[in-house]
């Protein structure tokens, strides 16, 4: 018996120290210099942790599927052959220059074909494409219930969005999906609960005439994270969240006391459960964020505290149209006359604020006519001025809107 006891004992012992000794581990390195790359976020499944300054990771156990990203570069995965090893991930430096697509226009054969032209012939090399656009609709038949629930998918713009961008991957073409959160005027009208109200109790609506979910609902949140999944796992490389803030109007009535403590705590609140819901999926996180956020130290009454979204997101994308800068900034009370200087100025200004590497940041430009001053075009010589201003600080990229989705090569470096 004793004897028994103790052959177990060796091979209980035996069994542990293999799992002690197993583990899953690689190497992560720049694919153009070879070079470690320290810091670069490797995920397992729902495992995360970060790459030392050799470039090496190690978790605990077996591998399966391993990926790897950093700010500044492509993703990328791999399978080990073994379980345990697993092959050198090769990140390759990437500043994605983008086109937006809207519902509409991701959908629409003339508008989609014309911007990847231009992506063919010009510098540009990646896609803002809306998954919920700025109406509450979403243009492919998503797997998110609600979506059907509440009326978002009232028309159908792209039958199959996997096998889309699947086709745009093999163009080599960075892929973004921007999802509209809080102005969501379906998603408010079916849960009127948690929507926005105005002081005397109706349901609030904006100069469009589009309700509002109550930011600090967090019940309400769920939505919108689905799709982020959702948009996941069809092969999008970043999820960025557009109107994540609390409408600009004074007034408004919102489950809880309209302070700022409480407004960032909802916004703030909002992208850390969205970071922590995409952990598993190997995608980049951004918001687009008021211009004038980077200027004032409040949350410019909106819930976008500059110093609190820099730990929330991957990637910060300031909304620097000239035609948004409605008092001007320090020295330029006409922005409009004064494209580069907006991007350039505003840009370093919340670069000094924050103290965040350039690489941080991807702002939106003006590609449409001023609506706000004079009703200038914003032509080549215009777009031409935004993109130096950015690129002159180092930022990764940037992102030219036009909501009519019509673009040329004015203004764009050639490939």
């Amino acid at each position: 018996m004793k004897s028994i006891c103790k052959y177990a004992l060796i091979v209980l012992a035996l069994l542990l120290l293999a799992t002690e000794v197993q583990a899953c581990t690689g190497l992560v390195i720049d694919a153009g210099s070879g070079k470690p790359l320290a810091g670069a976020l490797v995920t397992r499944g729902k495992d995360v942790l970060t790459t030392g300054a050799d470039g090496r990771y190690a978790f605990p156990g077996t591998c399966a599927t391993v990926a790897a990203r950093a700010i500044g570069y492509s993703r990328a995965s791999v399978m080990p052959p073994d379980g345990e090893s697993a092959p050198t991930m090769r990140l390759a430096t990437i500043r994605p220059k983008a086109l937006y697509l809207s519902f509409w226009g991701i959908g629409h054969q003339g508008l989609r074909d014309a911007a990847l032209d231009l992506i063919e012939r010009t510098e540009l090399n990646a896609l803002v494409i809306d998954v919920k656009g700025d109406r509450g609709g979403i243009p492919y038949p998503t797997t998110v219930a609600m979506a059907d629930a509440v009326g978002a998918r009232h028309t159908t713009t792209v039958a199959d969005m996997g096998k889309l961008l699947a086709q745009l991957r093999e163009k080599h073409i960075y892929l973004i999906a921007r999802i509209v959160v809080f102005k969501d005027d379906p998603f408010a009208k079916a849960h009127p609960e948690w929507a926005v109200r105005t002081a005397g109790g109706a349901l609030f609506h904006d100069r469009e005439e589009l309700a509002w979910i109550d930011p600090s609902r967090q019940e309400a949140w769920n939505y919108s994270l689905d799709l982020a999944v959702d948009a996941a796992r069809l092969g999008f490389d970043e999820i960025q969240f557009d109107y994540v803030r609390f409408p600009d109007t004074p007034g408004l009535v919102f489950s809880v006391a309209n302070t700022e403590a409480n407004r960032i705590a909802a916004i703030s609140g909002f992208l850390a459960a969205a970071r922590q819901r995409l952990l598993p999926y190997n995608v980049f996180v951004a918001a687009d964020i008021f211009g004038y956020v980077f200027w004032n130290t409040n949350d410019t009454q909106i819930g976008q505290k500059l110093e609190v979204l820099i730990n929330r997101l991957d990637y910060l994308s300031p909304m620097l149209y000239p035609s948004g800068f409605k008092f001007g900034i320090p020295g330029y009370p006409n922005p409009v006359a004064n494209p580069y200087e907006i991007v350039y100025l505003t840009l370093k200004h919340g670069l000094e604020r924050s103290g965040i590497a350039p690489l941080r940041l991807r702002p939106w430009i003006q590609g449409f006519r001023d609506y706000a001053f004079d009703h200038r075009a914003f032509d080549g010589p215009e777009i031409r001025q935004q993109i130096d201003a950015a690129e002159k600080l180092g930022t990764n990229g940037w992102m030219l809107w036009n909501p009519r989705n019509t673009y040329s090569a004015d203004g764009l470096g050639k490939k």
